[in-house]
């Protein structure tokens, strides 16, 4: 477990919470919500038209979280030659934060590059296939950070 103090870090934490929030609970309003209706209906507009009413929130969401969560790893741990050393037990919920991270991005380029501007009812499994994982890995984030509190990655 990890105590810090400082305005500063709960600033950061709070940020970071805030948009975690955010993030996480669109992708689960349309994974669980918006996703089905879309499968069921074969309407890919209707998809389109919730990403662009939530990219508005969910893109500065995930830029303040990245940021914020640059800043708090920092701040637990400065030295980032750090952040890959196993031996370091909080370098192993770093390492986590970063590749779900990694792999946020890949998803999302793919999507916004080769799914997106082909969205048909042909491709819509596809879409879906990129939803959910996101979704998932937006919930392994929170699990992640919940972790550097209660100690089970590090």
């Amino acid at each position: 477990m990890i105590k810090m103090e400082g305005r500063m870090f709960g600033l950061l934490l709070a940020l970071h919470i805030i948009a975690a929030t955010i993030w996480t609970g669109g992708h689960i309003v349309l994974s669980l919500v918006v996703l089905p209706s879309v499968l069921k209906n074969r309407n890919p507009q209707q998809l389109l038209d919730f990403e662009q009413v939530y990219e508005k929130i969910g893109m500065p969401a995930l830029i303040i979280q990245v940021v914020t969560g640059l800043m708090l790893a920092y701040r637990m741990l400065p030295d980032m030659t750090l952040w890959f050393d196993t031996s370091i037990p909080l370098a192993h919920g770093i390492m986590a934060k970063l590749l779900l991270l990694a792999l946020t991005v890949i998803f999302a380029l793919d999507a916004r590059f080769r799914v997106i501007p082909k969205l048909s009812q042909a491709n819509l499994w596809d879409m879906a296939w990129h939803i959910i994982p996101v979704t998932v890995i937006s919930v392994l984030f929170v699990l992640v950070g919940v972790s550097f509190r209660v100690g089970w990655l590090v």
